[in-house]
């Protein structure tokens, strides 16, 4: 009786033993044909120039779905009844997808954002309060990384219902700047110095012209709108530049700047 009791044991684990043995060779095989398969793919799409950002959500994508389908490989290789499995794995799906609503908002949300291509990376964009240049698009987020350097994650769902400024489309921004001078300056020549230091400035555009006008007569100031063009990339040199370069324009040429002067930026409509 203890030698078929034995050898139903060395049988059984010979038997799933080898399941067991061939299951991780499954999935040690499987995940190198995995990432053969994403490697061949990606470079299919960068040979016919598909876009960066949807090459990552693309790739992203399929590697989840050819993980899962390994999975289900190993599962039946074990012996699991995978029509069983797939029932129970619906039914919590069902459960799981109530209860996760907000992250399948953000995945449907990284689709409409990989079809419409309102963004893309590389692209400076204002988007949910925050301004930063498109890092990474991901499946249920979108990273951009700010101004200071910092990293910043949004949520596709709120990405893709909101309101999205990209700065970086056009090619070209306008740097929206006001100065003020005593009531006591010259109209005239206030604008030609202010012209000055715009129009000889390497990095503003000649075509926009750039303008200077007379914004508003404030309680303390005449205040000047200056508005030079520029390419998205040199923005703030210019803004930086040409507020310094005013303050000592205006000083040379004698043109009072009222105490405390206050400069703002509007932003570009």
């Amino acid at each position: 009786m203890e030698n078929v009791d034995t050898e139903k044991w060395i049988t059984l684990a010979t038997e799933y033993g080898i399941r067991i043995l061939a299951a991780i060779i499954i999935w040690i095989v499987g995940l190198w044909i995995i990432k053969r398969l994403l490697k061949g793919t990606k470079k299919v799409m960068s040979s016919s120039n598909y876009d960066e950002s949807l090459q990552k959500f693309l790739l992203n994508l399929l590697g989840w779905i050819l993980k899962i389908l390994l999975i289900l490989a190993i599962l039946a290789k074990l012996g699991v009844e995978t029509t069983s499995f797939a029932a129970i794995l619906a039914a919590a799906g069902l459960a799981i997808g109530m209860a996760l609503q907000g992250s399948l908002g953000n995945f449907a949300g990284g689709v409409l954002i990989m079809i419409f291509k309102p963004i893309k990376i590389g692209d400076l964009i204002e988007a949910q309060g925050e301004i930063g240049v498109v890092k990474q698009i991901e499946i249920f987020t979108t990273k951009l990384t700010g101004l200071s350097n910092k990293e910043i994650i949004i949520p596709n769902g709120a990405l893709s219902n909101g309101n999205i400024i990209n700065y970086t489309t056009e090619g070209t921004r306008r740097v929206d700047l006001i100065f003020g001078v005593g009531y006591d300056s010259d109209i005239k020549k206030t604008k030609e110095v202010l012209m000055q230091v715009v129009t000889t400035h390497p990095k503003v555009l000649q075509e926009p012209a750039p303008a200077v006008t007379v914004l508003e007569l404030a309680d303390s100031s005449i205040n000047f709108a200056v508005r030079p063009w520029c390419e998205t990339a040199d923005y703030w040199n210019v803004y930086f530049d040409v507020t310094e370069q005013t303050k000592e324009a205006l000083d040379a040429a004698g043109i009072e700047i009222p105490y405390p002067h206050h400069v703002e930026i509007r932003k570009q409509g």
